[in-house]
């Protein structure tokens, strides 16, 4: 009997500083940096986004996300054989930042790696996650999305700063007889390195280069929206299924613009897009599980519907999971 990989529990966390974007620009202001709510909102749909407090790590927030992701799925830390954090800030250089969160949930003895594939890292760690169980290599796997990008903005660069922030999102996903997740699509260009990044590392005890999120935002955009409609149709072409057989799309949380054109290409009303970019802002690798745990916990989503995650970020990274939730 063929087996299959299904979504038992989701969780979410979001750190308890929230900042409008009202709140965002007087601090702004004082670096002086123009902006306002209006531009803001205009470009982006954000309104709000969650910092985390110096002290805080990407551990601590999927920490929390994961223990809610295990009480919904009902199932004890120590029965997961398989961790797997996507996280562009992780807590230390080495070891993973799944080590570590292995290691405050109790659960350690099975496989735990991160994954680094910036704002698509969700949807790679979920694929890789479902391959795994898929092949009989875990049987319990908890996928989280980590991020602190607080850390790495220039809060003198409006066209960045206003957009990112931080917070945790997790799955629990296990084996199960009957399909769940029932294709995947994984890509990135290389050659697009530039257009999102972090150029800088650390060498001899310095920072080398510069630490700091540097974006060409209309190039990110041209590219996005092409992508991401080229995954999520491979994914329904693998799969047999149409787009009108998608009960809802919950897209990467970066931008309202690109969530639009790509809703538009797919033929999908905006009443079928779970939206959580106005409260979270981009929360890179966090997003789409911090998207689908509050979904399900409004009642949006329910047991039984067909869903559409996909994700695209630096590297170019790019992909989709089709799933029956």
């Amino acid at each position: 009997m063929r087996r299959y990989s299904r979504i038992t529990g989701t969780g979410s966390y979001l750190p308890p500083r929230r900042l409008s974007n009202a709140e965002l620009a007087a601090e702004l202001a004082e670096n002086g940096v123009e902006t306002s709510d209006e531009w803001i909102v205009e470009r982006t749909g954000i309104r709000f986004r969650h910092f985390a407090e110096p002290d805080v790590c990407s551990s601590d927030l999927a920490l929390h996300a994961a223990r809610s992701a295990l009480q919904a799925a009902g199932v004890a830390a120590h029965d997961i054989d398989l961790i797997i954090v996507a996280t562009s800030t992780p807590d230390m250089v080495f070891p993973s930042t799944a080590c570590i969160l292995q290691h405050k949930l109790g659960a350690n003895g099975g496989a735990a790696f991160d994954v680094q594939a910036v704002c698509s890292g969700f949807v790679y760690a979920l694929a890789v996650a479902d391959s795994m169980i898929q092949t009989g290599a875990a049987n319990k796997a908890l996928v989280v999305g980590a991020e602190v990008f607080s850390r790495i903005l220039d809060f003198k660069d409006r066209t960045t700063c206003v957009l990112f922030g931080d917070g945790a999102g997790a799955v629990v996903l296990e084996a199960s007889d009957t399909p769940g997740i029932l294709a995947s699509d994984l890509h990135a260009d290389g050659k697009h390195v530039g257009i999102l990044c972090v150029p800088g590392h650390v060498s001899g005890g310095a920072v080398l280069g510069d630490p700091l999120l540097k974006m060409d935002g209309q190039a990110v955009f041209k590219l996005a929206v092409g992508v991401l409609e080229s995954a999520a149709r491979a994914v329904l072409a693998k799969s047999g299924k149409r787009e009108s057989d998608i009960d809802w799309l919950i897209p990467h949380q970066a931008n309202i613009r690109i969530m639009q054109s790509t809703a538009k290409k797919l033929r999908l009303p905006m009443s079928k897009v779970v939206v959580t970019v106005d409260q979270h802002g981009n929360t890179s690798a966090a997003s789409i599980p911090l998207a689908l745990d509050s979904a399900v916990r409004s009642g949006q989503v329910k047991r039984g519907d067909l869903l559409m995650l996909e994700g695209v970020g630096g590297g170019f990274t790019w992909g989709a999971v089709l799933l029956n939730f």
